[in-house]
C-alpha cells in the first residue's frame, strides 16, 4: 500500500527512497512524451555533429522524473505538489543502469510546505544528481494499493532496418515490374529504384503506366517501358526477360497474382526449378531481435506432404539468406502431440523426421507444435516439451493457406508487425505484394529480393558472409 504523510506528520530528517532500472525503451517513451529528439539520447546510436558514433545517454530530466517518483510515491507521497527544485547533474546515466532516488526532509514551513534534499545514485553508489527543493505537503489522507502500471511496448522495427542496409551494399537488381499501372505498385517500384535496390523495367500498357506516373507527379522518362497490350502479355514478357538475361528478379504490379504465376510455373518457358513455389512472409515484430518467417500463406491452398517439404526448404533457404545461420522451424498445428484425427500433426511429425534424416537441410525442424509453445519458452516448458525449436522458432509453417494468412495478418494488424514477403522456388526472386501493403512493405520486399538473389548466386548471406572472393 502507498500512504501519504500530511504536513503535521512529516518529521525533519525523515527520508524515503525508490529504485528503478532504466530500459532502452524508456528513452523512446521519454522522447515521444516530451518531444526531446536529441540523437545522443536515442538508441540505436545516431551520429554526432562531428560524424563520430554517439554514446547512448539517458536524458537528464528522465533522471529527474525518477526523483519525482520518490516524492510523489513516498515522501510526502500522493497529493504532493512541487513548488521549486534546484538540481545539479553530476554524471551520465546509460540504459541498463539501476538508479535509486532518495529524499530527506530538511525543514517545514508554516504555509504547509516542506524543504527536501535529494540525491540520485547508481547501484555502485556513484551519485548522478543531487539538489534541493520545496513541495507542498498533502492536505488530505490518500491511501492507495500499489499501482501496477502496464508495460509499454515501443514499436521499433530494427530487423527490417538491417535488411535494408545490407541490401543497399549490393548493386541494384535489374527487375521486371509487371503492369505497374496503379499508384501503389508504381510508387513502390519508384521508391525501390530511388533506394538503389532495383533497376526497374516497367512492363505493361504504356498509356496506363504513364497516366499513373502523372497522377504521382513523377517523371518516369528515365525508366524503360516494355510496352504490351494487357496483363497476360505483361506477365509473359516479364518471364521471357529473365531467360533473355535482361532481369534477375520480378516484381508484381497491378495484376492478379494468378496471372503472373501462371507464366512463372509454366513447364515450357517458365521459371521452374526442381522446387514447388511457395510464399514466405517475413515479419518484423517489436521487441523481437530477428524476423519471424511464416509460410505458406499466399500460394499453396491445401498443401500435401510433398508440397510441405518444399515449403519448409524454401523458408529455410530464405531464413539463411537473411542471416539466420541455423533456422529453427516450427511445424504448426492445433496441438503439440501426434493425433491421427488431425492430419496436420502427422505431416508435422514426418517433416521433423525427414529433417533428421537430411531430406530437409539447413535448419532444425520440429512439430507438431501449437502456436504458444512454438514461440514462447515458458509455454513449451509448462507442457514438458524438450526441443531445440519449441519456444525459439524462427520459422512457422502453417497447415494450410487459410491459417497461415490469418496468422500473418493478425500479427500485422494486432501486434504492430511490419510485413514483407517473397515467392521462393523460381529461378529468380518474385516479389508478390498485396494492394494493402504500404510503401515500407514493398521496399523491404525489394530488399529481400536483393538479399535472396545474392544467396542464390553466392551461397552466402549478405548479413552473415562466410565466403571470400569476387562474388557480386
Amino acid at each position: 500500500m502507498i500512504e501519504n504523510k500530511l504536513w503535521d506528520e512529516i518529521q525533519t530528517g525523515a527520508g524515503a527512497a525508490t529504485t528503478r532500472r532504466v530500459r532502452p525503451d524508456d528513452l523512446f517513451l521519454f522522447s515521444r512524451l516530451s518531444g526531446h529528439h536529441n540523437p545522443l539520447t536515442l538508441p540505436p546510436s545516431a551520429l554526432r555533429a562531428d560524424g563520430r558514433p554517439a554514446v547512448e545517454a539517458v536524458p537528464a530530466f528522465l533522471v529527474a522524473a525518477i526523483l519525482s517518483a520518490a516524492v510523489g510515491n513516498r515522501m510526502p507521497g500522493p497529493g504532493s505538489v512541487w513548488r521549486s527544485a534546484n538540481i545539479t547533474f553530476l554524471a551520465p546515466v546509460s540504459p541498463g543502469d539501476e538508479l535509486t532516488a532518495s529524499v530527506t526532509v530538511t525543514a517545514k514551513y508554516p504555509d504547509g510546505t516542506a524543504a527536501l534534499a535529494f540525491k540520485v545514485s547508481k547501484s555502485n553508489g556513484e551519485a548522478v544528481a543531487e539538489g534541493n527543493g520545496v513541495v507542498a505537503a498533502p492536505v488530505t489522507r490518500i491511501t492507495l494499493p500499489h499501482i501496477d502500471i502496464p508495460e509499454v511496448m515501443v514499436e521499433r522495427h530494427l530487423a527490417f532496418d538491417r535488411l535494408l542496409a545490407a541490401a543497399k551494399t549490393r548493386a541494384p537488381t535489374p527487375t521486371a515490374v509487371v503492369q505497374p499501372d496503379d499508384e501503389a505498385s508504381l510508387g513502390g517500384a519508384i521508391e525501390a529504384w530511388k533506394a538503389g535496390l532495383i533497376d526497374p523495367i516497367l512492363v505493361g500498357t504504356r498509356a496506363r503506366i504513364e497516366k499513373c506516373a502523372a497522377a504521382l507527379h513523377f517523371d518516369i522518362s528515365a525508366l524503360p517501358i516494355e510496352a504490351v497490350a494487357d496483363d497476360d502479355q505483361a506477365a509473359a514478357r516479364s518471364v521471357a526477360m529473365v531467360h533473355e538475361g535482361r532481369v534477375r528478379s520480378v516484381m508484381k504490379g497491378h495484376l492478379h497474382t494468378d496471372v503472373l504465376l501462371h507464366h512463372v510455373v509454366k513447364k515450357d518457358g517458365g521459371l521452374r526449378t526442381g522446387r514447388r513455389l511457395s510464399h514466405v512472409f517475413v515479419l518484423d515484430l517489436p521487441g523481437r531481435p530477428t524476423p519471424l518467417l511464416i509460410s505458406d500463406a499466399a500460394i499453396n491452398i491445401a498443401p500435401d506432404l510433398d508440397t510441405k517439404v518444399h515449403i519448409v526448404q524454401n523458408a529455410i533457404d530464405l531464413a539463411r539468406a537473411i542471416g539466420i545461420t541455423l533456422p529453427k522451424v516450427g511445424i504448426l498445428s492445433a496441438v503439440e502431440t501426434v493425433n491421427p484425427a488431425i492430419p496436420s500433426t502427422i505431416d508435422a511429425a514426418v517433416l521433423s523426421k525427414m529433417a533428421e534424416r537430411g531430406q530437409i537441410r539447413g535448419g532444425v525442424v520440429d512439430g507438431p507444435l501449437a502456436m504458444d509453445n512454438a514461440i514462447d519458452a515458458g509455454a513449451a516448458e509448462s507442457k514438458g516439451i524438450i526441443s531445440l525449436v519449441a519456444g525459439h522458432a524462427d520459422v512457422l509453417i502453417a497447415p494450410n493457406l487459410e491459417s497461415g494468412n490469418m496468422l500473418a495478418k493478425e500479427l500485422v494488424f494486432l501486434a504492430s508487425a511490419e510485413t514483407s514477403g517473397l515467392v521462393i522456388g523460381a529461378k529468380v526472386p518474385v516479389m508478390v505484394t498485396s494492394r494493402a501493403d504500404d510503401e515500407r512493405a514493398r521496399l523491404v520486399s525489394a530488399a529481400l529480393a536483393q538479399i535472396y538473389g545474392h544467396y542464390l548466386e553466392c551461397g552466402e548471406s549478405l548479413l552473415a558472409p562466410t565466403m571470400t572472393g569476387d562474388c557480386p
